[in-house]
């Protein structure tokens, strides 16, 4: 726990070391980073929703994870002084489908593929897509976050190349699982 926090600051350290000639970039990251990070609607926030016997998994998955990544693509923006804004739906989308590949992942993936345990989310009763939508709704919301965050991309240089990237990791990330797999 001690060391995520130390991981928290020192993210923070290091964007006040990196922004010092660009400070007036500063406040904004700083911004969007701390809010993806904290309450209400940050990774700690959709962390402590674990702890709640009923939940909407969306609003789940899109601040345990969806808050991180939009984070992501909106801190690129504003540090190359940009509008972070419409970048924000990129991330989310692409955050929850990660998370729902995960969770896809979690009952139909190997443990040697994941380097983690698998089936810790159903150990844990951790909400999850798999037991929301069964393992072939969680596929389709998969492939409809994916298209989602597709029709997302804002229109920028190299928007192209971005939607090809994003398809192909996403792809990989499921590609092999089936709900036959999840069931052996």
């Amino acid at each position: 726990m001690l060391v995520g926090d130390a991981l928290i600051v020192l993210a923070f350290e290091q964007l006040a070391i990196r922004l010092a000639l660009h400070g007036d970039r500063l406040a904004p990251l700083v911004r969007i980073i701390g809010s993806a990070v904290g309450g209400p609607n940050g990774i700690a926030a959709g962390q402590a929703w674990e702890c709640e016997p009923k939940i909407d998994l969306v609003s789940y998955q899109r601040a345990k994870t969806g808050a991180l990544f939009a984070a992501c693509t909106m801190v690129g923006a504003a540090a190359a002084g940009r509008e972070p804004e419409p970048w924000r739906a990129l991330g989310y989308a692409i955050g929850e489908a990660f998370q729902v590949a995960d969770d896809l992942r979690d009952v139909a993936g190997s443990e040697q593929a994941l380097g983690k345990p698998v089936g810790q989310d159903a150990t844990h009763h951790r909400p999850n897509a798999v037991a929301a939508f069964g393992f072939d709704g969680a596929m389709q919301r998969f492939e409809g976050l994916l298209a989602e965050a597709l029709a997302a991309i804002p229109p920028c240089p190299g928007a192209v190349p971005l939607a090809h990237q994003i398809e192909a990791v996403s792809k990989s990330l499921v590609t092999g699982l089936s709900a036959r797999t999840a069931a052996a």
